[in-house]
């Protein structure tokens, strides 16, 4: 509604100006030819440039005229034909009405034979130049109305991929939130059925911790702050779960505290490194989550200790791969996401952005 709505004002302003560039024209040339006009003539220069502007005047009222009216074109006789023929029409009664205005109504064309010549002349140049003048006006107006053409039809394509874009990301959004509660709530079943004695505390920890993440699953976006709250409430319940196999470490730059980003950005490649790389293992492994902001552009890096990619043959999973689309949506194309081999084992995840501060 907004774009629609600057693109009318665009077009209604470019009507505007185009309507004052024609008087301003139109005055130009009608002073220009009523100087030249006068040269041979005896009459004074400012009255033979008054009666210039008046035939002048007209004319522009004329080609204004035939331009809106009749509201259906003739399919017999082009639009610019009629404006033309008006033009032609208007400039000898214009003419008349010049001398009128100038002689206070007693123009004596029987008796004044100079002013029946300085008549004839002004017609004359009026038939000559006007239609010449209106025709490059035409060119000039066809010219101005394309531009703004392609203008509206520039902001309606951007509003129409602006829409394809959330409708896009939203449907992402959707396949992201199940994939990631099913895998977590897989997570807690497996403790639930060794029978662990903290798998009361890690439901209790779980479900405080999807309080405050299932209200944030369908947000266009949320901030790096926001994601690590709940990588941490993520990770202590994941510890809780396997407390002699996962441990961790978060590193973040205070200043990526506010950028904002797709939701679950950080915590998806958290849990693909517990699932992928931790949870099958016998060993487990050390995760260690990294942001920074450098340069205008945020590093995010989820390393982990695991198995690796070359044990599980994993690589971009439902979860990364939708991710990185979503990052390719959020950011316009301006996202990158890494998947490599760590030395000796063990798998580090890179993403890269614009560092964008979230509206308020």
């Amino acid at each position: 509604m907004n774009q629609a709505a600057t693109s009318l004002a665009s077009v209604d302003g470019s009507a505007s100006r185009l309507s004052c560039a024609r008087v301003k024209s139109t005055l130009i040339w009608s002073v220009a030819l009523g100087a030249l006009l006068s040269l041979p003539m005896e009459t004074a220069t400012w009255i033979v440039v008054i009666r210039g502007v008046v035939v002048g005047l007209a004319a522009m009222l004329a080609f204004s005229l035939f331009e809106r009216w009749p509201t259906r074109e003739p399919r017999w006789l082009p639009r610019w034909v009629l404006q033309l023929i008006g033009i032609v029409v208007v400039v000898p009664l214009a003419a008349l009405l010049a001398y009128w205005l100038t002689t206070g109504g007693h123009p004596n064309f029987d008796s004044e034979q100079k002013r029946v010549v300085g008549y004839m002349m002004l017609t004359f140049m009026g038939v000559f130049f006007a239609p010449w003048i209106a025709l490059g006006a035409l060119l000039r107006q066809r010219e101005a109305f394309a531009r703004t053409q392609a203008l509206a039809f520039d902001l309606e394509r951007s509003e129409l991929e602006r829409k394809a874009s959330d409708a896009r990301l939203r449907l992402l959004q959707a396949q992201v939130s199940p994939h990631f509660l099913f895998n977590t709530l897989a997570n807690v079943q497996a403790l639930v059925d060794s029978g662990s004695p903290q798998a009361s505390a890690v439901l209790q920890s779980l479900i405080a911790y999807l309080r405050a993440a299932v209200p944030r699953l369908n947000d266009p976006a949320t901030t790096l702050g926001h994601e690590l709250e709940l990588v941490r409430a993520y990770l202590e319940v994941m510890r809780m779960r396997m407390p002699d196999r996962l441990t961790y470490t978060l590193r973040i730059d205070p200043a990526a505290h506010g950028l904002a980003c797709p939701p679950m950005t950080l915590l998806t490649l958290v849990e693909n490194a517990v699932r992928h790389g931790i949870d099958p293992g016998e060993e487990g492994g050390h995760i260690d989550v990294q942001v920074e902001v450098r340069g205008g552009r945020c590093y995010v890096r989820v390393g982990d200790t695991g198995v690796g990619l070359k044990t599980t043959g994993a690589g971009l999973g439902t979860g990364l791969s939708t991710l990185k689309e979503r990052l390719a949506l959020a950011f316009r194309g301006d996202a990158q996401l890494r998947l490599t081999e760590s030395e000796p084992h063990g798998v580090l995840a890179e993403v890269e952005f614009p560092a964008r501060e979230a509206a308020a």
